[in-house]
């Protein structure tokens, strides 16, 4: 007998054994359990994107107050004092 048929002689002995019993609600748990996981991504996305939405927003009004894009204005003459 060859390895592959050793394993498949194997896995044929499991299949045609007895069947654990399954728990009483077991799918309705799991069904639940998909549908809390679910929400919580969803959750997490729409976080994540508003979160997103305020940087953006507070960058864009933070440029718009302090125009990084301008040069600073020259000092290349001391100041005048007492005139």
């Amino acid at each position: 007998m060859s390895l592959p048929d050793r394993k498949e002689e194997m896995v044929r002995r499991m299949l045609e054994g007895p069947h654990p019993s399954v728990p009483a609600g077991l799918a309705l748990r799991a069904a639940e359990r998909g549908t809390r996981i679910r929400r919580r991504r969803t959750a997490g996305r729409r976080v994540a994107w508003l979160l997103l939405a305020a940087a953006l927003t507070g960058f864009v009004v933070w440029a718009t107050l302090a125009q990084p894009w301008e040069a600073p204005p020259a000092r290349t003459a001391p100041p005048v004092e007492g005139y």
